[in-house]
């Protein structure tokens, strides 16, 4: 197999929308990717272009990427490139996709607290945040486990 194998570090753009389909659960999302370059003559960090990509994530990544992910956080992003071209009212366009492979947020930009997803259990659930932007009670339903209880 020679598929291109890609890691990228940036920000969700877009609610995850998420879709049952006959293969299993279906997700995706648009994902930002800005540069960052160490200028010397300035001696500062620049910004570059922010580059968009469409991820597409399938069973089990998908539905504990729906009930996981919002708009604006930080996620470390591997799977494979996917590009891919279509003819849009005369116009040729070029699109790029990244099927995941394993996601999950950017710890150097925060916190996170894992919660092992159950067998047999949808983990699809929207997440409830409060007026202070904390997520409030348990979105999936599912009940923490402690080191212990592993």
């Amino acid at each position: 197999m020679n598929d291109t194998l890609v890691t990228v570090v940036g920000n969700v753009a877009t609610n995850v929308e998420y879709r049952d389909t006959a293969a299993g659960g279906m997700a995706r999302f648009r994902f930002a990717v800005q540069s960052r370059r160490w200028d010397r003559t300035s001696g500062n960090w620049t910004d570059g272009p922010t580059n968009f990509y469409t991820v597409f994530a399938w069973r089990s990544l998908a539905a504990n990427l729906a009930g996981s992910v919002s708009v604006g956080e930080p996620l470390v992003v591997h799977g494979r490139l996917k590009v891919r071209e279509e003819d849009s009212d005369g116009r040729r366009r070029t699109y790029v996709d990244i099927d995941a492979l394993a996601a999950g947020h950017d710890l150097t930009r925060g916190t996170a607290a894992f919660r092992r997803a159950l067998r047999g259990e949808s983990q699809v659930s929207t997440r409830q945040h409060g007026p202070d932007g904390a997520e409030q009670g348990d979105p999936g339903g599912a009940p923490k486990q402690t080191a212990a209880a592993m």
